[in-house]
């Protein structure tokens, strides 16, 4: 993105999906962007914390979290320090696992497993994850913006900046609608009940 911005300067950008803008130098801030982009963030720090809360829910006798970490990825070391930050709340010690590719997580999930449990076959850790999708495919929970409604209301910004408006001139968007997705076969498989309360605060429950 960045790169974009620094070779093709005077062309209006409209992001969708991007962590914090601001720290990662994208724009100048929410409000006023400055320059030629502006959109909608997936992510706000405070989505951390809430899936924390999530977690200990389901699982509640978690005491320590791994938060795996692509380390070239600005957005990813963004979201740690977040979860670093809310994890006193929770009562939960936070360990990291840089991971470059699929290959690496195995291993940093040993890592941090074997100070834990282990079980017969495979690792069953409680995890949570960012979008619906890794609900739907077998996560056992999912709880992040809809990423289908940021790119409806991407075309607002397409619109009005076709019609003569600034990018910079247009606020940044933080996500308007969540969804949180539980799958209850991979909590069975985990030995784990859901509390009905969560249940009945799901948008999507996968049986």
């Amino acid at each position: 993105m960045q790169e974009l911005q620094r070779q093709k300067p005077s062309v209006p950008v409209v992001f969708v999906g991007i962590t914090d803008p601001v720290e990662t130098g994208i724009v100048k801030s929410w409000p006023r962007p400055g320059g030629n982009a502006t959109g909608f963030m997936s992510v706000e720090t405070a989505l951390t914390a809430k899936r924390l809360e999530l977690l200990k829910e389901i699982a509640p006798g978690v005491s320590r979290v791994l938060v795996l970490v692509n380390s070239g990825i600005d957005a990813n070391l963004i979201a740690l320090r977040a979860i670093e930050a809310a994890a006193p709340f929770f009562g939960v010690q936070v360990s990291s696992g840089i991971v470059r590719d699929g290959s690496e997580i195995e291993s940093a999930i040993e890592g941090i497993a074997r100070t834990l449990f282990a079980l017969a076959s495979r690792y069953r850790l409680p995890a949570i994850y960012s979008f619906r999708y890794f609900g739907v495919d077998g996560g056992l929970l999912s709880y992040g913006p809809d990423i289908v409604d940021m790119y409806r209301r991407s075309v607002t910004y397409v619109d009005r900046i076709l019609k003569g408006e600034k990018p910079g001139d247009l606020p940044v968007q933080a996500p308007v609608k969540h969804e949180l997705v539980i799958n209850l076969n991979a909590a069975k498989a985990m030995g784990l009940t859901v509390p009905p309360m969560l249940l009945a605060r799901a948008d999507e429950v996968i049986e």
